[in-house]
């Protein structure tokens, strides 16, 4: 018969094993995560309503972190272990029209959220409230499935479905604006008039679907492409902010375009 103290230290040494498999899979579960964030997708969720009516503050959303390959902001914190950007087989640059998380260039520890209007070369221009570029006018139509449902009563609004021409040929990239009205319906806010933008080389231009509720690159200027994190793709759970308990059931699932 197995004395107590013999069967003491095998209960030890078994509860020491099974603490020790357990610190493993937290620390390989840790890894694990870290990357897949890296590497593959991150989390990221809407704070403003600068993207509605796209995105709605309460989404929350994947970010491809290989679309674009990967620079120093692919990483945790930024580290800076290389320069540049590393391109995979399978990756490409930004295209007219993509909704892009970034590294904001006037405080890199800050996410942002927009639409790439503007690639490396064009020249850009808000006239009146509507989009040129390359002097070429960005058509847009009016669509009230556009506009934004969760808006006050008082806040006077139409919704759009832009067409951006895409730089490789093909058809438009289409998507939803909203644009707020002042009196008389004009259009004469003070970023329906803006100055040319020409864009640098390994640049971009960015802007929010919601025209008027936007502190985009008419505000902070261009985005350098090394500060872009990933392509927004995918919305996998939204709440209604007002009452934070209900989910917005049918935006669950939903493809960001």
């Amino acid at each position: 018969m197995k004395s107590n103290s013999t069967s003491k230290s095998v209960a030890k040494k078994k509860a020491s094993g099974g603490m020790l498999e357990t610190v493993k899979t937290i620390v390989y579960a840790v890894l694990i995560a870290l990357v897949v964030r890296t590497v593959a997708y991150e989390p990221f969720n809407i704070p403003s309503g600068s993207m509605i009516p796209t995105l709605l503050v309460g989404d929350y959303l994947f970010v491809s972190k290989f679309t674009y390959g990967y620079s120093r902001y692919s990483l945790p914190f930024g580290l800076p272990l290389f320069s540049g950007r590393i391109y995979l087989p399978f990756s490409r640059l930004p295209e007219r029209g993509d909704v892009v998380v970034f590294k904001l260039p006037t405080d890199p520890s800050t996410d942002y959220i927009k639409r790439i209007v503007g690639l490396p070369g064009d020249h850009l221009q808000v006239r009146h409230g509507e989009l040129y570029i390359n002097d070429q006018l960005v058509p847009r139509k009016e669509d009230a499935s556009c506009i934004d449902k969760e808006a006050g009563p008082f806040i006077v609004q139409l919704g759009y479905r832009e067409s951006l021409p895409r730089a490789s040929g093909g058809g438009a990239v289409q998507h939803c604006i909203i644009k707020e009205f002042g009196f008389g319906g004009r259009e004469d806010g003070p970023l329906d008039n803006t100055p040319v933008y020409d864009v640098p080389a390994d640049h971009y231009f960015a802007m929010g679907d919601n025209r008027d509720n936007s502190q985009d690159s008419r505000y902070w200027g261009f985005l350098p492409r090394d500060y872009i994190k990933g392509k927004a793709l995918l919305i996998y759970w939204s709440y209604d902010t007002g009452t934070f308990t209900r989910t917005r059931w049918s935006r669950l699932l939903r493809m960001i375009h």
